[in-house]
């Protein structure tokens, strides 16, 4: 038999032709598009890859121009389907004449469903040959195992796919049509509004609002240390909304010398281990280390085809009775954690943890292959990495703790103390990188016991705001309010940014953001509110269910979305009037002290920049600071007159910065010294595009002097050079050091630092 394979991505389909041949594939490319051939069990194959969708679902072309189509008559317009990469769809339609049988081995999930199946019919296949082959791990087993085993298409996960891109782009399309069209933003500054996004940014423009409104509440704790190692303890009724009464109860126990343990108890504590990784809870936690989840979904996606972990875009966090955890462990001794393995491997049992989602489609996220750090670089690693020991987790023991109360009497009043101990790390030693450490043990005591006062204050504290979104905390809101599916959620945060709805790793809202939102809110119809957005998900999951059709789901939803329509056009231009002013004031920065016109953010081909309204009269133009969230204030530079900006760089706290960057106000702060190279610039503290701190000279480009900073915390020149490579000494916190990395001096002092402790070791040691 001859039979047609076809794949979502390149990388499948070599690593699946590999395996099926046992490497003894052969490829051939003709007309940009490669087929791998091989020869397996008396039948010969053909491997063809996508590059996801090759059909593309659009409104024809009389729908494309704005202004002659009414936003609202596109909700009922139909939708067409046009081939994007026609040399494969031919490929596929030459070879599918061929075959005896065509396999679908895209991902399986509604979306590879769809892709698959769309492919073959634009193809013309003769669809009583059409199979599917399931698997969740491009290993060894699971290929052969579903090639062994191969089902029929699923219509019904296909339709779901389909009806989401039906209904996404109808609502995308005539949403961002009347919403741009209302406040003047077409073209390249057209203003995108969708089904997932407007609820999802909704979320964030509350958040924020609540944050601005908050009024923070004075407190006072009375607090005590006690004993030899100066444990805390608080009293019993803090916090006091009311001074006063704190400070009258510390007027009663501030003579007092000792606490008397009115009672003392040590309680075990049994931890249990994390539940094994769906797609949210891996974005989540890649978030915690530096990884975002758009970033997170790639590398997943690289890491799957490449064989090292399963599929990533799961919701379930039970693991199949059919995995063999053993296996996996046994994979991972070829690899960087080859001890860690090979500890729970000794266990007498492995009993996996489980979460509260149990789904048939895929298997939690978990590793296949062992790997290291030496082979595979940078965030693909620290992803790779903490799915491991995510993995490791929910196999090994759990972790036991003890936990001590303790309640200490002075004069009458009730001091508690906490204390934390951890007894067996059990799971935490394999994941213990990713959580924070807190242990804190008290003395072992009972009751009666005399402890001595340390000493004995009163705290003022303050109630803090809701802590704002980032972009993993805002995905895991996303998947309790059922906004998004897992696949698109990181998709639709990276929207937000891309238009400059939010900025900043904690998702502040610009000012059209909270103008859209607010539109939206008043004229959308309820758009904004997640239930509408939940619904539309829980139907598509009927249809995979069989309980509804896609027609009768795409219908209510056009209903749905003409209703919207309607009372957002006939609320245009007060839309329009609301969007306007807030882009007018997102743009604008201050007043020109020169002309007493507007300072704006504007555009040019070689990126934006401030500039006064004024020109061409007025040339006053600054550059927009590099790698940093900046807001507006109502301050000006007391220096020069100019505007103020608040900069928020990452790992140091907001400033406010003149736009002017040869302002005296910022050279004097930024100022390193010397430039040791042409002596006649100083170093100052720069930024790169990305926002990474470095020293440059001022005399750029003709001096190309330059040090790389640390990212985080403050530096200030220390006002002398270095004795030996003359370049300037900085202070960094409470330490001094040459700027330059390479002096010798640096590394001589690193150097000999080591020798004093050897040194010192030496003369611990026992004499011989």
């Amino acid at each position: 038999m001859r039979k047609l394979i076809i794949t979502e991505k390149a990388n499948a389909a070599r690593r699946i032709s590999t395996i099926l041949s046992d490497g003894k594939s052969h490829s051939s490319t003709s007309g940009g598009v490669t087929v791998i051939s091989f020869e397996s069990g008396g039948d010969d194959y053909d491997v063809v890859s996508l590059r996801g969708h090759i059909i593309e679902l659009d409104y024809p072309k009389e729908y494309n121009d704005w202004s002659s189509t009414s936003p609202v008559d596109l909700v009922y317009a139909p939708q067409v389907k046009t081939v994007r990469v026609k040399s494969i769809l031919d490929m596929i339609k030459d070879l599918a004449t061929k075959a005896d049988e065509i396999i679908i081995a895209t991902d399986y999930d509604r979306e590879g469903e769809l892709i698959g199946m769309e492919t073959v019919r634009e193809a013309g296949a003769d669809m009583s040959i059409v199979r599917r082959a399931k698997f969740s791990a491009l290993t060894k087993g699971e290929v052969e195992n579903a090639f062994s085993n191969l089902t029929d298409p699923d219509k019904k996960l296909a339709d779901a796919a389909e009806a989401r891109q039906i209904i996404d782009l109808a609502w995308g399309a005539v949403l961002t049509r009347l919403i741009s069209l209302s406040s003047g933003q077409v073209g390249k500054n057209f203003m995108s509004v969708g089904r997932v996004q407007s609820p999802t940014l909704k979320l964030l423009v509350d958040r924020h609002e609540e944050i601005e409104s908050f009024v923070p509440k004075p407190y006072w704790e009375l607090v005590g240390k006690f004993g030899i190692l100066a444990f805390k303890g608080s009293h019993a009724s803090n916090p006091f909304w009311d001074k006063d009464e704190a400070e009258a109860i510390l007027a009663v126990v501030a003579d007092y010398k000792e606490g008397t343990v009115k009672s003392f108890e040590v309680t075990p504590k049994e931890e249990y281990r994390p539940a094994p990784f769906d797609t949210t809870q891996m974005q989540v936690e890649a978030n915690k280390i530096g990884i975002p989840p758009t970033t997170a979904m790639k590398l997943a996606e690289d890491l799957y085809t490449g064989g090292y972990i399963s599929y990533p875009r799961t919701e379930n966090t039970e693991y199949p009775k059919t995995l063999n955890l053993r296996s996996v462990l046994e994979k991972l001794k070829d690899g960087e954690f080859k001890s860690e393995a090979e500890e729970i491997l000794s266990q007498e049992k492995i009993i996996p943890s489980k979460g509260k989602r149990r789904t048939t489609d895929h298997p939690p996220i978990y590793p296949t292959a062992g790997a290291s750090a030496d082979k595979m670089k940078g965030d693909k690693w620290k992803l790779y990495e903490l799915i491991v020991r995510r993995f490791l987790a929910t196999v090994a023991p759990n972790a036991e703790s003890e936990i001590t109360h303790c309640v200490i009497d002075v004069g009458g009043e009730d001091f508690n103390a906490e204390g934390y101990v951890l007894k067996k790390k059990g799971w935490k030693k394999y994941y213990g990188k990713y959580i924070k450490s807190n242990d804190s043990k008290l003395p072992a005591l009972k009751v009666g016991d005399t402890v001595d006062i340390r000493s004995m204050g009163i705290v003022e504290s303050e109630t803090k705001p809701p802590y704002r979104y980032n972009q993993g905390s805002l995905i895991q809101e996303m998947d309790r309010l059922q906004l998004g599916t897992k696949s698109t959620r990181h998709d639709i945060i990276g929207k937000l940014y891309s238009r400059n709805y939010v900025q900043g790793n904690y998702m502040i809202p610009t000012p059209s953001g909270i103008a859209l939102t607010k539109a939206l809110e008043n004229h959308g119809g309820g758009i904004t509110e997640p239930d509408m957005t939940a619904k539309l998900e829980s139907d598509m999951l009927k249809i995979m269910d069989g309980e509804r059709t896609l027609d009768s789901v795409v219908t209510e939803s056009q209903d749905m979305l003409h209703d919207v329509a309607q009372k957002i056009s006939d609320d245009s231009e007060e839309i329009g009037s609301e969007i306007k002013a807030a882009l007018r004031s997102q743009q604008h920065i201050g007043i020109c002290p020169s002309c007493g016109n507007n300072m704006t953010i504007k555009r040019s081909k070689n990126g934006n920049f401030i500039g006064c309204d004024g020109y061409p009269d007025c040339k006053r133009a600054y550059p927009v600071p590099r790698g940093a969230l900046i807001q507006t204030v109502e301050t000006t530079c007391p220096v020069c007159g100019l505007p103020q900006l608040r900069i928020t760089r990452k790992g140091n706290p907001p400033s406010l910065q003149c736009i002017d960057p040869k302002c005296p106000s910022n050279t004097e702060k930024n100022d390193l010294g010397p430039c040791p190279t042409c002596e006649k610039g100083r170093l100052r503290i720069m930024y790169s595009k990305a926002g990474k701190r470095f020293a440059g000279c001022s005399e750029w480009p003709a001096c190309t002097q330059t040090y790389p900073l640390r990212p985080r915390g403050s530096i200030s020149y220390a006002g002398r050079q270095c004795t030996i490579c003359k370049a300037p000494m900085i202070n960094l916190g409470n330490t001094e050091e040459c700027i330059n990395p390479d002096c010798p001096g640096r590394k001589k002092s690193s150097r000999s630092k080591k020798t004093d402790k050897t040194d010192a070791e030496k003369a611990a040691a026992p004499s011989e």
